[in-house]
C-alpha cells in the first residue's frame, strides 16, 4: 500500500464469529469501515474496491486473539479516533483492539507475518502425558505429510515448529501450545499435528493467540 495513510488495525475474531470464513471476515471489516464513515481509498479500474489488506487467513472455526488488517485512508485521522469509531460499529467478537499508522514502505502483512502462535484445547480426557509422548514421537519422526484438495504437502517439523510444543493440563482439558512458522507452502495446522500424533480425531478448539514478524531472529508484533 502507498499514496495515503496506511492504518494498521489489530482485532479479535472470537466467540461464534470464529465460524466466519475469511471472505465473510473481509466483508464484515469493509462494512465496519463504511459504517464508521472512514475516508478509505479505493483501487482504480472498472470495479473500484476498498484498499484493504489482511494478514494470513484463519481456518473456519479457529479463533484469533490478535488478527490484523491494513486500511489505506485518504486523509489523516488520529488512530485512537479511528479505533473508537470502528469499535462503535463492530460486533464485540470482531472488535478492534488497537490501531496505529505504519509506513507505506513496509512489506504487506501476508509477507511479513511468518510466525503464528496457537493454543489447542483438547477435550475428551486424554492424559497429558500420553499427548506429550505422542507429540515427542512425531517430532522424532521428523516429517509430517498432509493432503488437502488432492495435493500432498510434506512438512519438515524442525523447520515448521521453531519451538517445541508445550502441553499443559487443567481439571477439564489439556492445552497444547504451538508456535508455527508460515511460508510459501503454507503452515502446519495445529489440529492436524495433534490428530496425526494421536492417530485419531480429538474434540478440540483452536485459537491463534498471536501473529509475529521474524526480524532476523527477533520476533515482534506488527503493532
Amino acid at each position: 500500500m502507498a499514496e495515503g495513510f496506511r492504518l494498521r488495525v489489530c482485532h479479535r475474531k472470537t466467540g461464534r464469529l470464529r465460524y466466519l470464513s475469511h471472505l465473510e471476515l473481509v466483508r464484515a471489516c469493509e462494512r465496519a469501515a463504511r459504517r464508521a464513515h472512514l475516508p478509505y481509498a479505493v483501487s482504480q479500474g472498472f470495479t473500484p474496491r476498498m484498499r484493504i489488506a489482511f494478514g494470513p487467513a484463519l481456518p473456519v472455526g479457529t479463533a484469533g486473539e490478535r488478527e490484523y488488517f491494513d486500511l489505506l485512508l485518504t486523509r489523516y485521522i488520529p488512530a485512537d479516533e479511528v479505533c473508537a469509531s470502528l469499535t462503535a460499529v463492530t460486533a464485540y467478537d470482531l472488535a478492534p483492539l488497537s490501531c496505529s499508522y505504519v509506513s507505506g514502505r513496509e512489506p504487506s502483512l501476508a509477507a511479513a507475518l511468518t510466525i503464528a502462535c496457537y493454543d489447542l484445547d483438547v477435550k475428551g480426557g486424554i492424559p497429558p502425558e500420553d499427548l506429550r509422548h505422542a507429540l515427542d514421537a512425531l517430532l522424532r519422526a521428523g516429517t509430517l505429510s498432509t493432503e488437502h484438495k488432492g495435493k500432498t504437502k510434506v512438512f519438515d517439523l524442525a523447520a515448521a515448529l521453531p519451538k517445541e510444543p508445550e502441553v499443559r493440563s487443567s481439571e477439564d482439558h489439556t492445552t497444547v501450545r504451538l508456535t508455527v512458522r508460515m511460508g510459501e507452502q503454507g503452515s502446519l495446522r495445529p489440529d492436524v499435528l495433534v490428530r496425526t500424533a494421536l492417530g485419531h480425531d480429538v474434540p478440540a478448539t483452536v485459537t491463534r493467540t498471536d501473529l509475529l514478524i521474524d526480524d532476523k531472529g527477533v520476533w515482534r508484533r506488527p503493532l
